[in-house]
């Protein structure tokens, strides 16, 4: 068995997973780490996570030891740097007239590589941009794309919730999101309505998924015609989070609001719970 931590890298959301055979480490503890090759500032996520050998990634990523006070004077130091980089970084992405966005820059720890989070709708040729920045920065340049709910998370912005965005103030890994989870929920299916400000599905609609698959298997189907305290009726409309139901009564106008408690399928006569 191999002993494996979750870690989040400085300025990071995602969780890594990395070999250690350091002792006692704690949550919230600060870490060096060693990842593609070079070093960075981490901190603790997750411990006692235990992954069989055949199972673990093939990758040399490790926790090097503890963080000290000289790695944080460093860290505070490229941070300033990166800043500087990237506005460099920009004004050359316009000099070659690349369709990309820069999102974010950063330096690792050791400053063996510089690393550019860009995001575009097509394809880019990046290279002769790669040299300009190396000629610049005398160090590896790294350009990655990525996805527009991953620029969300390194930006950050209010949700339609009105609160700040969740990938970026807690998520560790994104959760996989459809729109039957939409759909679960009887929420409307315009895209404007059920989207973050990443344009993708909102995460949020992951959380209570499960709550709302598990009522659905207690209430009936819109349009079933059920029983009632006071006659037969068709099903028009559910309340999913109060577990009530709105039925037309056979003779009525409009619908009336039971608790599902109250409701009994009605099948060809013969009624049953």
């Amino acid at each position: 068995m191999e002993k494996i931590i979750g870690v989040q890298v400085f300025n990071h959301k995602q969780i890594d997973y990395l070999k250690t055979n350091l002792e006692n480490l704690k949550k919230d503890d600060e870490v060096l780490i060693k990842m593609q090759g070079c070093k960075f500032l981490a901190k603790v996520i997750k411990v006692d996570l235990k992954i069989v050998k055949e199972d673990l990634p093939n990758t040399d990523n490790i926790i090097v030891r503890f963080a000290k006070k000289s790695d944080y004077e460093k860290y505070k130091i490229n941070q300033k740097d990166a800043a500087e980089a990237f506005k460099i970084a920009k004004e050359k992405i316009c000099e070659h007239q690349l369709e990309m966005k820069l999102v974010s820059s950063e330096y690792s720890l050791d400053r063996q590589k510089l690393i550019f989070n860009f995001t575009s709708d097509t394809r880019v040729d990046f290279r002769l941009l790669v040299r300009d920045l190396a000629s610049i920065f005398h160090t590896r340049i790294e350009l990655r794309q990525i996805g527009y709910r991953d620029s969300a998370r390194y930006i950050g912005a209010i949700g339609p919730c009105g609160r700040p965005l969740c990938c970026n103030k807690f998520l560790g890994d994104f959760m996989p999101v459809s729109i039957k989870m939409a759909k679960n929920q009887d929420l409307s299916l315009n895209p404007m309505k059920i989207s973050g400000v990443c344009g993708r599905l909102m995460c949020c609609l992951k959380y209570e998924d499960e709550h709302y698959k598990e009522v659905k298997k207690k209430l009936p189907d819109v349009n079933e015609y059920v029983v009632t305290p006071d006659g037969c009726g068709i099903v028009t409309n559910l309340n999913l989070l109060k577990c009530k139901v709105f039925v037309k009564l056979d003779g009525f106008e409009t619908s009336v609001e039971y608790d599902n408690t109250e409701i009994k399928k009605y099948d060809g006569g013969v009624i049953y719970e």
